[in-house]
């Protein structure tokens, strides 16, 4: 992957990392909310994470010495999910294990110095005298973004006058410790939240009037637990930031028809509560990497179909992060208000917490088709369901079975098999009732399962994006591959 100052680089995919020589250590984000959770069990990486992690679906109060409420309705109602939780784990456990999967493609020690873009590449030009030559670039550079500013686009929003301290920390106390996320109310306020992490660490978040500094965080958050004792053992990272909201313009150059995109904070930064910014971020990158792939591999692309779906991720996203920003916003302003006050707004906004509510269904997004049938509706997140086989103990959930950067056509009940038309970019599974005889199961030519969802008497296809988004619902597989010949050349 090296080459020398003067030469351009030709590479597939290069990761060109920030200054620091390594991925993070210590502090960012602490959480993977359930529908980042099912991405990561898409692209296969999942598994080796949840050790690691500790699972949190209960959102507490405590104030006067006392819970005053334990809440998790808005995770246990979840349809059609495995995994009904936070998975509460550190950003630089994450990066660990993404940088050593994607070793040889992350340059660390970089920063982009410029970039330029013509009609047929980008090129990028790092401090180090790197110069990258590409199709297609992606900036999630953070909030100082200088690819944003090569682009042209705007960050506008506001900045509320709060400056927050944050701590990463063990702790000794004989608080009754629990697996929840805990916000404390004093005086009225809830100025201070307890986030519990991997390892027994503890996160802390503290809203301070006036001077700003790790002891005054300490002395607040001893007052905010009291009655009981609590002493800093050990404080792994401190840091402070400031609330911002702000959106770029656009998340594509040239107005949504260039070859340079932005994600993560980059495009859009929020106050951390929520848990929304690492995984609005991983949600940005998985909604973008499949569109480049098929407008890169595909031979077959319809004429203007590369630009809607590379349009489409700046319509889907950017309303969404706006979205993220709202939620956000709210929640932070709460935090001057009692416990009641702020968990009432998490409830009403959980769909976004928990990342299951975001949708594109009401976007004018061009890779959306209005329509629905039952739980499947075009723009609403794939359900998780559960299958079966006869040569299976257990269930096999579905989420567990596609295979990323293809579409998936589903056929519920009983289709003619047929050939698939676009099977360079589309898997088929039939998913019969459960009372299809084993032998009827077996002998298809294509992926076939049972369940216990799967109406005899019903008869309709989905079409499920790459993203586990619905693009389409139809009557029959022929409908879904005509939506697909949108796109597609047959």
């Amino acid at each position: 992957m090296g080459s020398s100052n003067s030469e351009v680089e030709t590479v597939d995919v290069a990761i060109v990392g920030d200054a620091k020589p390594q991925s993070l250590d210590l502090g960012r984000a602490d959480a993977l909310n359930a529908r980042t959770q099912q991405y990561l069990t898409v692209v296969g990486i999942l598994d080796e994470l949840l050790p690691q992690g500790l699972k949190c679906n209960t959102s507490s109060t405590f104030g006067d010495g006392d819970f005053i409420s334990r809440q998790n309705q808005w995770w246990v109602s979840l349809e059609h999910t495995f995994h009904k939780n936070f998975l509460m784990i550190g950003q630089p456990v994450v990066e660990k294990m993404l940088s050593t999967r994607l070793d040889g493609f992350v340059h660390y020690g970089e920063q982009v110095e410029s970039l330029t873009e013509t009609n047929e590449f980008v090129e990028v030009v790092t401090k180090s005298g790197r110069i990258i030559r590409s199709q297609y670039a992606l900036g999630s550079d953070g909030a100082k973004s200088t690819v944003r500013a090569a682009i042209g686009a705007t960050f506008t929003g506001s900045k509320p006058e709060m400056l927050w301290s944050v701590l990463d920390t063990f702790i000794d106390t004989d608080f009754p410790t629990c697996p929840e996320i805990i916000t404390f109310q004093l005086n009225g306020q809830s100025r201070v939240s307890w986030i519990p992490r991997e390892r027994g660490l503890c996160r802390f978040y503290v809203l301070l009037e006036g001077e700003v500094t790790q002891e005054r965080a300490e002395e607040s958050i001893k007052k905010h637990l009291a009655p009981y004792r609590t002493d800093f053992v050990k404080t792994e990272w401190y840091s402070t930031f400031d609330v911002k909201e702000r959106i770029a313009s656009s998340f594509i150059s040239k107005d949504g028809a260039g070859r340079v995109f932005l994600a993560g904070d980059a495009a859009h930064v929020h106050s951390v509560n929520g848990g929304q910014g690492l995984n609005t971020g991983i949600a940005d990158a998985f909604s973008l990497a499949w569109r480049l792939t098929l407008v890169l591999k595909s031979s077959r692309l319809q004429e203007g179909a590369a630009g809607k779906i590379l349009r489409s991720y700046d319509i889907e996203r950017r309303q969404t992060a706006q979205g993220v920003i709202d939620v956000a916003a709210a929640l932070v302003r709460d935090t001057v208000h009692t416990a009641k006050q702020y968990v009432g707004t998490i409830e009403r906004n959980a769909g976004y917490i928990t990342g299951m509510g975001v949708a594109y269904d009401t976007m004018g997004s061009p890779i959306v088709e209005e329509s629905e049938y039952g739980i499947w509706k075009a723009g609403r997140r794939c359900p998780d369901v559960v299958l079966s086989k006869p040569d299976s103990d257990g269930d096999i959930w579905l989420y567990s079975q596609v295979t990323y950067g293809k579409y998936l056509i589903l056929a519920i009940g009983d289709h003619p098999e047929q050939a698939l038309a676009h099977e360079d970019v589309a898997v088929l599974f039939n998913i019969l009732p459960s009372s299809a005889t084993a032998d009827s199961v077996v002998t298809s030519k294509v992926r076939t399962f049972t369940a216990d969802w799967a109406g005899a008497d019903e008869s309709y296809a989905v079409v499920v994006r790459p993203d586990m988004y619905i693009g389409y619902v139809g009557a029959d597989i022929e409908s879904c591959q005509r939506y697909l010949d949108r796109l597609f050349i047959r």
